[in-house]
């Protein structure tokens, strides 16, 4: 996959709704979106002995990358490995297919038996948990409202109930301990596209009027249980 452009704003309760309103008559829901027209995204991520992945993420390192385990409304059925890179302001995604075994080994900070047949991005999380100590850190759990428009390859999702959870070992359950990371009535918009941004999804979302952020979700998760040990 290449690179693809992304912008993040952080919308209030009555900002999201409208974007939802102008939106939905204009660019159709994601296949994957349930009859609720919704989902409900589970990532646990991982981060080195040093926490560089949040540092990096805090002064803007370029380019940078993080791997996560992503699971979509609390099922095993699907388990993917991914890692996300950063690059000029340009995002991109990798991922494999991971089995049940593998994911829990994982969860629980252990390393796979080192198998030359397993998929690349799987031997590099491998290889880097035994040079760099990356271990699962924190969960990052969020209801998900997807849109997908053909032209420029757009996706726009709002993302409410964004919520953290250190019950590492509880990824797979059903349901799991969170707290919200967000202040009341905050959300996220996430807009992306490959060359270009159609014009009248602009105009609709009136992201000129938005607050833009560079933060990411692993970064909002994270940021207050280290605070007090970064100074």
């Amino acid at each position: 996959m290449d690179y693809r452009h992304e912008l993040k704003y952080i919308v209030t309760e009555k900002e999201m709704a409208l974007a939802k309103g102008r939106i939905h008559g204009l660019v159709s829901l994601d296949v994957h979106a349930e009859e609720a027209g919704m989902y409900r995204i589970r990532s646990l991520y991982f981060d080195d002995y040093w926490n560089n992945c949040y540092l990096e993420n805090e002064t803007g390192t370029d380019p940078r990358e993080k791997f996560r385990i992503r699971i979509y409304n609390g099922s095993k059925e699907r388990i993917h490995l991914e890692l996300k890179q950063k690059e000029h302001g340009m995002t991109r995604k990798l991922s494999c297919e991971l089995t049940e075994e593998q994911c829990r080994t994982l969860m629980a900070g252990r390393m796979l038996p080192v198998n030359g047949n397993d998929p690349p991005l799987l031997q590099k999380l491998n290889l880097l948990m035994r040079t760099r100590f990356l271990r699962p850190r924190v969960i990052v759990e969020y209801d998900r409202i997807p849109f997908a428009e053909r032209l420029g390859n757009t996706r726009i999702t709002l993302d409410r109930n964004i919520a953290s959870s250190d019950a590492l070992l509880r990824f797979l359950d059903p349901e799991l301990p969170r707290r919200p990371i967000m202040a009341a009535g905050q959300h996220i918009l996430e807009v992306k596209y490959d060359e270009f941004l159609p014009d009248y999804i602009y105009q609709n979302l009136q992201l000129n009027t938005l607050r833009q952020t560079t933060f990411s979700k692993y970064y909002l998760c994270r940021r207050y249980s280290l605070k007090g040990n970064l100074k």
